[in-house]
């Protein structure tokens, strides 16, 4: 349960504060992509519409999509037999379309396209005869699914530098690496180089993984935190892109939080603060980023500044039987 909701002290109330909005923030081409589908789906097929797993990590976007006629389960067999149903933008172990298939499911896939490159990648490296070392993190939805794209025991996960230390395998055996997309891009960099010093004959993909709405928010945040006395960071708790945002600014020297609405600001956290960094992870909406502006506004002036650091304009197709 969050604290109530609580002005801050009279001595500060309506004193300036600026607030540093970074750029790109929020939602990303793939969360955009799977959100749509999932609306089409429902002015499709009518309501309701089964999403497996959260189509996003975001309590407001999920709360949203409900409100449409979306149901979310965690599995298939929650699934009424007549019921279409759409896959999360994590991706999902190739047995779950294989028996959505057996069942004579009318099913949709919005797997971001760049997990689901990662995804191909997994299975070119299998055929290449090489085991595969996973950089991500343990339970984590976009990891169960890449590694449900695999025979059982062909890929093992990693998620640190100690870990890599940890690997049995000898030095000449057939190698390679691939990263969730959501990751650290300093911290992925730091096992990646462990690993291809303890292994120098491994075979890593011809671009990062790394998705590039990652990796721009976190530059992002690289840009506003020098300057901020306290950067909040839009995301859910489970959003492994918007813990790192955190994690990054907390690197560059500057308190942050990780907070969901608006609500959850407490006004401990503006003593002695005279600018604030903003941001959002890739599946939290704008609208939720105005939220929070408002509220800083009910309390001290405001004076918005947005740093770009990066123009996104990236855009994926969506599955065919919903176009046209």
């Amino acid at each position: 349960m969050n604290a109530p909701l609580q002005n801050p002290p009279a001595d500060q109330m309506r004193q300036p504060l600026t607030v540093l909005i970074a750029a790109p923030r929020g939602f990303c081409a793939g969360v955009d992509r799977a959100i749509e589908i999932v609306e089409r789906a429902i002015d499709r097929y009518g309501a309701p519409v089964y999403v497996r797993h959260e189509i996003v990590h975001n309590r407001f976007v999920v709360d949203a999509l409900k409100a449409k006629g979306a149901i979310f389960v965690e599995e298939l067999d929650e699934v009424p037999d007549d019921a279409p149903v759409v896959f999360s933008a994590h991706g999902v172990p190739k047995a779950v379309p294989l028996e959505a298939t057996r069942r004579g499911l009318e099913w949709l896939d919005a797997t971001c396209p760049l997990v689901s490159k990662v995804h191909r990648q997994a299975e070119r490296q299998i055929e290449s005869g090489r085991h595969i070392v996973f950089i991500g993190h343990v339970g984590h939805p976009e990891v169960i699914g890449t590694m449900g794209q695999v025979p059982d025991g062909s890929i093992t996960l990693v998620e640190t530098v100690e870990d890599v230390a940890d690997l049995p395998f000898p030095q000449d055996m057939a190698l390679a690496f691939l990263t969730q997309t959501t990751l650290s891009v300093d911290d992925t960099a730091k096992v990646v180089a462990a690993l291809k010093e303890r292994y120098p004959h491994i075979v890593g993909p011809k671009a990062e993984d790394i998705c590039y709405a990652t990796s721009n928010r976190q530059a992002a945040v690289k840009q506003i935190a020098p300057g901020s006395d306290l950067v909040l960071v839009i995301g859910a708790p489970n959003s492994s892109n918007s813990l790192r945002l955190v994690e990054v600014a907390k690197r560059c020297g500057t308190d942050a939080h990780l907070i969901q609405r608006a609500t959850d600001i407490r006004p401990e956290w503006l003593d002695g603060v005279g600018t604030v960094g903003l941001t959002a992870g890739a599946s939290a909406p704008e609208t939720l980023v105005r939220e929070v502006v408002d509220r800083l506004a009910e309390w001290r002036e405001v004076e918005e500044h947005t740093l770009v650091s990066a123009e996104e304009k990236m855009v994926f197709k969506l599955p065919r039987q919903l176009v046209g």
